[in-house]
Parts: C-alpha cells; structure tokens; sequence
C-alpha cells in the first residue's frame, strides 16, 4: 500500500513558467542596460569635480541668502500685480478661445469631421506641446518685453490644456437630453444652448479655475525672458547675485502660490 499523499504527486504552483520566468529576466537585465547606457550618454560632459563640490556650493549660496532682505518687500507688489494679472487675463483669454475649438473638436458637436475637428485638434495639441517660457520667448521677440507678452504667452498655452478637457467633456455628455431636446424641433444653435452647454458649464468653470491656479505659478518665472510680472525681479536679482533678494522673492512666490492653491481648492469645491 502506497503510503504518499494524495496530492503529493500534483505539480507544484508557480506564478511562472521556467520560461516565462527566463523572459521576464531578461527583460529586466535588458531594462537596466538601457538605463545604463543612458546615464553615460547624458553624464558624457559632465564634469565630476564640480559636482563633487555641489555641497559646499548650496552651503554657500544657502548662507549668502540668508537672513531675507525684508525691505525689498515694498518694491514687489507692482511685480506681483502684474503676475496676478498675466495669469488672470491670460487664463480668460485662453478660455474664451479654447471654449469654440473645444465645440469644433468633439466629435458630437462639431459641424464638419472631416476639415473642422482635425483643423481643432491640430489647434489643441499644438498649444500643449510648446510651453508658455518659449511662447514667451517668440511674443517677446515680435511684441517687445512687456506684460502683454506675457498675458499672450499665458492664452496660448492654456488654449490647449482647456480645449483638451473641455471636448473629452463635450463627449461624454448625457446624449439623451440632446436628443428630447432635438425632438422638439429645436434648432442646432438651441439644441447646443439648452442640451450640450449647460452640461459642460461646470466642468468648463472647474477646468478654468485649474488652469488658473496653473497659471499663476508659470506666470512667476515669465519674467526670467521679459514678459513683466514678477520673474523680472527675480532674473534682475540672480544677475547682480542679491542672493538676500533671491530669497524675499522665493518665498513671496511660494505665498502667491500657495493662496492661489487654497483659493483654487475651495472654488472647486463650491463647483463640483
């Protein structure tokens, strides 16, 4: 009489087969020989030695930045007006154009597939893949230094970011009251009116007030390529090493946006 058990002779579980093991393994070791291969490529000209001295550096600068030069604070509140209003301009701007691009690019509201959809999609992909710093940089070229530049630079960038969001809303509308309202004999412009928009109004309101709070923190560093606001100072002060001055004007952006943050959060709230 046989005295194994009567599972015994069943094989053992495994997650893996010995094979499907062999290929994850040497997925990995191919993985980590790509990461490998990449380190070397971006530290080609990289010069150790200053690295190795980073620490000291931070060390240095840290202690030439502080204590804060507290009265420099009266010269940033024109500079921070200024930032306040590239974002804000720029992000209603941007909202009013990014709102019929939106409509044009959804694929139940658009009046033609084939030519206006790609036409916006092209629009809204476009403004995503160039950041506000080099749409800065081209206004600033053709408009001059300014806070119009800026606030242009800002509307373009956000055109992309809003239009993207709005349209992937537009679609996911309930389409049945589109269509009771249709059955009425309503006409396009009612049917958009009285079916799609008041659908998407509060997440066109949410999306606006995000891309706000966004806007406020790429709008402090505009100024680094002269479109005005604050990031002027701050380009002024890292060029003239006022490391104190570096300091204040850190810490009156990391105010600025942390307000914006809260302000943002509780807007949303009330919205959603």
């Amino acid at each position: 009489m046989s005295s194994l058990h009567p599972d015994a002779a069943l094989p053992a579980w495994r997650k893996r087969s010995p094979r499907h093991e062999l290929l994850v393994f040497c997925g990995w070791l191919l993985a980590l020989c790509a990461v490998y291969l990449a380190f070397q490529v971006m530290t080609r000209d990289t010069i150790w030695v200053f690295v190795t001295d980073a620490p000291r550096q931070v060390a240095d600068v840290g202690s030439r930045m502080l204590p804060p030069d507290w009265a420099y604070i009266g010269e940033l509140a024109w500079p921070l007006w200024e930032t306040l209003n590239i974002a804000t301009l720029g992000t209603l701007l941007g909202t009013a154009l990014a709102v019929p691009v939106a409509f044009l690019a959804a694929a139940n509201t658009t009046p033609s597939a084939r030519l206006l959809r790609p036409l916006a999609l092209l629009v809204i992909v476009s403004s995503r893949s160039i950041n506000s710093l080099i749409w800065a940089l081209l206004l600033v070229a053709i408009l001059g230094p300014g806070v119009l530049a800026g606030i242009l630079a800002i509307a373009l960038r956000s055109i992309g970011f809003i239009g993207k969001l709005l349209y992937e809303a537009i679609e996911e509308i309930d389409g049945s009251q589109v269509e009771a309202i249709a059955a009425t004999g309503a006409t396009r412009a009612q049917v958009m009116s009285w079916g799609v928009v008041p659908q998407v109004a509060p997440t066109l309101a949410g999306i606006s007030v995000f891309r706000w709070d966004i806007n406020i923190r790429e709008s402090t560093v505009l100024g680094l390529v002269g479109a005005g606001g604050i990031g002027v100072k701050l380009e002024a002060a890292l060029g003239t090493l006022a490391w104190p001055k570096v300091t204040l004007l850190l810490l009156v952006i990391l105010a600025t946006v942390a307000v914006s943050e809260w302000t943002t959060a509780r807007v949303r709230r009330h919205l959603i």
